[in-house]
This record gives C-alpha cells, sequence and structure tokens, in this order.
C-alpha cells in the first residue's frame, strides 16, 4: 500500500520561504513523476510543479515560476518543493502527487493528505 506524507507546511508572511517535503512508504516503486498541487478555498485543485523521475524534466505553473522549485531523491523515495518570495495568493493546501509505473502498463496516481501554506499579508 503506497502512502504520502507531507509535512513543512505552515504560517509565514509575505516574502518568507517554505520548504514542503513528501516521503512515499509501502513497497519498491517504479516512479514515473513526481508532483505538487494546491487548492485554495472556493478554487480548483491546480498543478504548481511536477518533475520526471528519469530525466528530471521540471514543470511550473507560471504563478510560481522562479519562485518554486521541484526536486526528487529516489532513494530515498522524496520529494521537495522550495518556496520562496511567497505571496498571499499561494495560501492553499499542498497535496503531493506520485505517478507510479504499473507492471499490467499505463500508470496510477497516489496522494498525500495535504499541507497547509498560509502566507499573511
Amino acid at each position: 500500500q503506497v502512502q504520502l506524507v507531507e509535512s513543512g507546511g505552515g504560517l509565514v508572511q509575505a516574502g518568507e520561504s517554505l520548504r514542503l517535503t513528501c516521503v512515499a512508504s509501502g513497497g519498491a516503486f517504479s516512479i514515473n513523476a513526481w508532483a505538487w498541487y494546491r487548492q485554495a478555498p472556493g478554487k480548483e485543485r491546480e498543478m504548481v510543479a511536477r518533475i520526471t523521475s528519469r530525466g528530471m524534466q521540471t514543470t511550473y505553473a507560471d504563478s510560481v515560476k522562479d519562485r518554486f522549485t521541484i526536486s526528487r531523491d529516489n532513494a530515498p523515495n522524496r520529494a521537495y518543493l522550495q518556496m520562496n518570495s511567497l505571496k498571499p495568493e499561494d495560501t492553499a493546501v499542498y497535496y503531493c502527487n506520485l505517478v507510479l509505473w504499473q507492471a499490467t502498463g499505463g500508470t496510477k496516481d497516489y496522494w498525500g493528505q495535504g499541507t497547509q501554506v498560509t502566507v499573511s499579508s
């Protein structure tokens, strides 16, 4: 059973930084990609950043480019989101997403429980 646990959220002032960590457990993984999503009250969940496991290609939402950095360690199975120059509009619940290759073909998504990030002005 794959489990994801996020940590590192909290309350900060605008301009400060936070680092989110996501730890995966529950077996040996064939990882396709890691991603971070966020969901603010009344809004849909949106992808913030994504990194592929093999090529380490990264993708960022326009709203966080040049401020956020996603990274990962395959051993152990962890992903990080370094968030700098935080803005009040970054306030949301942040979710870790892990995409695993399946033995039968295709991929499957797993999600963490979310960690709250609140940025005060």
